[in-house]
């Protein structure tokens, strides 16, 4: 089970992420996100961790050749393209960053077909990602995603072993589920976090 920490909002908080056993942690970059780092904030978190994990970099709202430019500089592995992107977005950033990720839900009726806009894999998000509140995923039996895909949306410790085992995903993503506050990251909810996704394990069909 691949497991993100999204929304990171410091070096401490990546620390513990890494030492808990995530594989990827992210840091938000979209202006009207209450996770939102300047450069100068993201930038020690990535350098922190970026030769342990995939460190992720999240837009929804910056232009995805500008987006890409800003992942070379910060130096994460992946840059996420969160929601009204399009093809040709995606191919623009594609010239420029090599690793793209595809952000988006069933509530945008998008191909779910992982590689088709050039992404390594599709993040399966509630239909306002953020918000910490879960989606039907009844919703996958009649259209499911084809390659790697994480689930996220209204995950937290208490409930991302049930969903997934009723979702079946590649992997998952958290980021409200472990928070004190908006944006604040819980360590402890961190660390529980990871101890629940990590024994969902034997929940996989």
């Amino acid at each position: 089970m691949y497991v993100k920490v999204c929304g990171l909002d410091t070096v401490a908080a990546a620390e513990v992420a890494v030492a808990a056993g995530a594989d990827a942690v992210g840091v938000v970059m979209s202006r009207t996100s209450p996770r939102r780092r300047t450069f100068a904030e993201a930038a020690p978190i990535v350098a922190a961790v970026r030769d342990r994990v995939d460190t992720v970099l999240v837009v929804n709202d910056t232009p995805a050749a500008e987006a890409a430019e800003i992942a070379g500089r910060l130096g994460v592995a992946v840059l996420q393209l969160h929601g009204p992107y399009t093809r040709a977005d995606f191919a623009a950033a594609r010239a420029i960053f090599p690793r793209l990720w595809r952000a988006t839900s069933l509530a945008e009726d998008p191909d779910l077909t992982v590689g088709t806009w050039d992404e390594e894999l599709i993040l399966l998000d509630a239909p306002r990602p953020g918000s910490g509140q879960r989606w039907d995923l009844s919703a996958l039996r009649a259209r499911r995603p084809v390659g790697n895909w994480l689930l996220a949306g209204g995950l937290n410790p208490g409930n991302v072993a049930e969903a997934v085992a009723a979702a079946d995903p590649w992997g998952v993503d958290v980021s409200s589920g472990v928070e004190s506050a908006p944006g604040v990251k819980d360590h402890d909810r961190v660390r529980a976090f990871l101890d629940a996704a990590r024994g969902a394990r034997t929940l996989e069909r």
